[in-house]
């Protein structure tokens, strides 16, 4: 949450514990598709023809398949993390007449 007081942005950001993400979700997220790959590679060296090559293809195929959606999700939610602060900006520009980042422009006395 970003808030704007005295002519400074203020930005709250959730507890260090919060922000790391836990090993359940950090399973779910590369250790699926992890697995899946290994899974492939052992089928290979198992049975390396026949059902084994087609193994491998399929598992390596679908684990990085796993990897990269789950990579790319992260990407897209990274970029709107980026719009919603410069939006914030752009709110505290119309209010102050300045960046957040800014020095306030003194008045020139005529």
């Amino acid at each position: 949450m970003i808030l704007a007081q005295r002519n400074v942005l203020i930005v709250h950001q959730r507890p260090a514990s919060a922000q790391r993400p836990g090993a359940l979700t950090l399973f779910v997220r590369y250790g699926i598709g992890g697995i899946m790959v290994v899974a492939g590679i052992v089928l290979l060296i198992v049975n390396p023809g026949g059902f084994g090559v087609d193994g491998f293809s399929m598992s390596v195929g679908a684990g990085l398949s796993v990897l990269l959606l789950n990579w790319m999700y992260r990407l897209g939610v990274s970029g709107d993390r980026e719009r919603d602060r410069e939006e914030l900006a752009r709110r505290y520009l119309e209010e102050h007449g300045h960046w957040p980042d800014e020095e306030p422009r003194r008045r020139q006395h005529r």
